[in-house]
């Protein structure tokens, strides 16, 4: 399906989407649902913190060593509590919407009549009138399950389906770990050379910038934001995180609490 927001779509494939068997084949398909918020979340603060944790160190002074010890720890401490909290705020919203469904379906058991007044009102309020309103009320209200998923939607402002909590926290953990990952790279690599890096806080700086910017440039293929302008964005913020820790780290080194 071409994408929605393309300022220039090929309209052969256009029309082809829109034949009667292809809006129905759309229509009855399975919901699916983005990931991306979770992709994005996960990537930028998994980058953000690691990248804070190195310029801190850095900051401060203190060997490779303690770096990798601090930013691995960062990568999978963080990376699973990360996952853990999006996976019971992604589950509680399923519980709500649940909680919500079961509400409607007694208010619709116990009072009809004040359900179907609801009813009536929400759609006079798009513009149906008379009887082509009376017809809409009837037509709703003649199925339960219709009738509750019109009050979830229309009355509660609530999706009828979620996203999965467990897909959403595997999104979150792998993005936070693998690009977090990318600020320790260098560091990894001083460690591990028999020849190591001249400067690695530098090839971290210029690799963590590239992810930001990477990140950023990513997600604008998705929504409608030009890829430039939401790199930097993204890189100005991780920056400002960044070059926040590197100074606390650089203050406390100076008052003596490096080691």
């Amino acid at each position: 399906m071409p994408n929605p927001i393309d300022p220039a779509p090929n309209h052969a494939n256009l029309a082809a989407t829109h034949t009667p068997e292809s809006i129905r084949q759309r229509l009855q398909a399975q919901t699916t649902h983005s990931y991306l918020r979770d992709f994005v979340y996960g990537a930028i603060d998994g980058t953000v913190t690691t990248f804070a944790i190195v310029s801190g160190v850095a900051g401060a002074g203190l060997s490779t060593g303690v770096i990798l010890i601090l930013g691995v720890a960062n990568l999978l401490g963080d990376g699973f509590s990360m996952a853990a909290s999006n996976f019971l705020g992604t589950k509680t919203e399923e519980e709500l919407r649940l909680k919500a469904r079961k509400i409607e379906e007694q208010h619709i058991t116990h009072y009809p009549e004040g359900e179907r007044e609801e009813i009536r009102q929400i759609f006079a309020n798009k513009g149906f009138q008379n009887d082509q309103l009376e017809h809409v009320v009837d037509v709703i209200t003649a199925d339960h399950r219709r009738w509750v998923d019109t009050m979830m939607v229309e009355e509660l402002g609530m999706p009828l389906e979620g996203p999965s909590a467990i897909k959403a926290a595997i999104t979150t953990l792998v993005a936070f770990v693998v690009v977090g990952f990318i600020p320790l790279a260098a560091f990894v690599y001083d460690f591990a050379a028999p020849v190591g890096l001249s400067h690695p806080y530098l090839v971290s700086t210029i690799l963590t910038g590239v992810a930001f910017f990477l990140v950023g440039a990513a997600k604008a293929r998705f929504v409608d934001e030009f890829w430039v302008r939401a790199g930097a964005e993204t890189l100005l913020i991780g920056s400002g995180a960044a070059g926040l820790a590197y100074v606390v780290g650089l203050l406390m080194g100076n008052l003596g609490f490096a080691v």
